[in-house]
């Protein structure tokens, strides 16, 4: 599978009384079809996956399926502390019709390399789909590092990776000693960077609620090659990028979504609601971003 493109880690809306809202969902995955997005991921940590039962996961996956109808890539994930939880979600995904899986560490275990391969391979395995690994290592606790690639080897179902750690020398690392390996951009405010490093897919949150603006930086990079348009784009969406690091990262997400006329209720448990006044700064980020990459893109628009 060729994961080129915007994928969007969907969020998953709540109803009043903080049940998933699947009409809402609905919604909210076709706005992102509307919105030239190329992949939308289920499972993910922007979707809170980890404050989910397994059933509403598994419900997701499928209602996911349905109404994306093969319009764009579906990508399922297996996130877990279970090995045993993970392999679950992968076979539910191949048998509804998933295009592929994210498959990252599983958090708090702290597996060593070979553990940590171990575990992959088996998911990697009982999918039978192509695979995105999720290098996190903030909220795993354990790197994709080079042992665990020589773990690795010879899995014939492994074809991304989102790099979620931060570390440029990571980035550097897997796009000089891994190029059968295609790099996708997991750590936003370096999206012009892995772009230049011969990435060619980006698995971002801020997608939800900004598709085109997603898809523009995206296009000028990747399609067109225009770095000079690209910085111009990536300096606009920094404000965004910082906002978003500065703290309640899937509340905003969701807020943003509701700025874009979307439906995405609360958050759950342990997790709390936006305060007011942040609320209100990220309505003014998104309003200057969306003005400006708009005049950026309107010469070619034009054209």
């Amino acid at each position: 599978m060729n994961f080129d493109g915007i994928h969007t880690p969907a969020i998953t809306p709540l109803d009043a009384s903080g049940q998933i809202d699947l009409v809402a969902y609905g919604e909210v995955l076709e706005s992102l079809i509307a919105g030239g997005v190329h992949g939308i991921v289920v499972g993910g940590s922007t979707g809170e996956y980890y404050a989910h039962a397994a059933e509403e996961r598994l419900q997701l996956a499928r209602h996911a399926r349905q109404v994306i109808a093969g319009r764009v890539r579906l990508t399922i994930g297996t996130g877990a502390i279970r090995t045993e939880d993970s392999v679950a979600y992968a076979r539910h995904a191949r048998e509804i019709g998933a295009d592929a899986l994210l498959v990252g560490s599983p958090p708090y275990a702290l597996p060593s390399a070979e553990e940590n391969a171990a575990h992959t391979r088996a998911v990697a395995e009982a999918g039978g789909l192509p695979v995105m690994l999720y290098n996190y290592p903030g909220r795993m606790g354990v790197t994709m590092d080079e042992a665990y690639f020589d773990a690795l080897a010879g899995c014939p179902h492994i074809t991304a990776i989102k790099e979620s750690s931060g570390e440029t020398n990571r980035l550097h690392a897997l796009a000089c000693r891994h190029p059968e390996i295609q790099l996708s951009c997991g750590w936003d405010d370096q999206a012009l960077e892995f772009f230049a490093w011969g990435a060619r897919s980006w698995v971002c949150a801020g997608s939800n609620f900004l598709p085109r603006e997603h898809v523009a930086l995206y296009e000028a990079c990747v399609l067109e090659k225009d770095f000079a348009k690209g910085r111009r784009i990536m300096a606009a969406m920094m404000p965004l990028m910082d906002f978003l690091e500065g703290g309640h990262f899937v509340q905003a997400i969701k807020q943003g979504c509701a700025l874009a006329g979307l439906r995405p209720g609360a958050v759950r448990a342990p997790l709390k609601a936006l305060p007011a006044e942040r609320a209100e700064a990220l309505a003014a980020v998104v309003q200057t971003l969306r003005r400006e990459v708009a005049a950026i893109c309107a010469p070619a628009r034009a054209a």
